[in-house]
């Protein structure tokens, strides 16, 4: 049984992976015309929806993985705080890149949502890493 939450754990941080290029491919909206920051924009927003189910997923398999461990209780708070902080974030980050497809519908500038969005996805980014770090190096009790 372990196995296969370790392998639903692992395609979780796999998909989870599209935060490390958001920053990326958010910063380069800024360079498209309004047809492309639309499309682009719409696209992150349903690839943000998927990878908040695989982070869904991250939290049900870890919750497992961690009851078959000897973590200590300020590792378990510090990355179940993470990852929390991480959903928050990229559900935020949906207004903005919402709000650049509608603004781009009503013929105004979008820069100002990309911007925030580029901003959001950088915490997320962050966030993300820090908890890579403290998957790969655990704190055992």
């Amino acid at each position: 049984m372990n196995e296969v939450f370790w392998f639903l754990h692992l395609l979780g941080a796999v998909g989870m992976g599209f935060y490390i290029v958001l920053p990326i491919m958010i910063g380069r909206a800024s360079k498209l015309a309004g047809a492309g920051q639309q499309g682009l924009a719409e696209g992150l927003a349903v690839a943000n929806r998927i990878v908040q189910y695989c982070l869904i997923i991250q939290l049900l398999t870890g919750g497992y993985l961690i009851s078959q461990s000897d973590y200590s209780v300020f590792w378990i708070v510090l990355v179940i705080v993470l990852f929390l902080a991480i959903a928050a974030f990229s559900g935020i980050i949906s207004k903005p890149l919402k709000q650049v497809v509608s603004s781009i519908q009503a013929g105004q500038s979008a820069t100002a949502f990309i911007g925030k969005a580029r901003l959001l996805s950088l915490i997320v980014l962050v966030l993300y890493i820090i908890v890579i770090y403290f998957m790969a190096f655990p704190i055992y009790a």
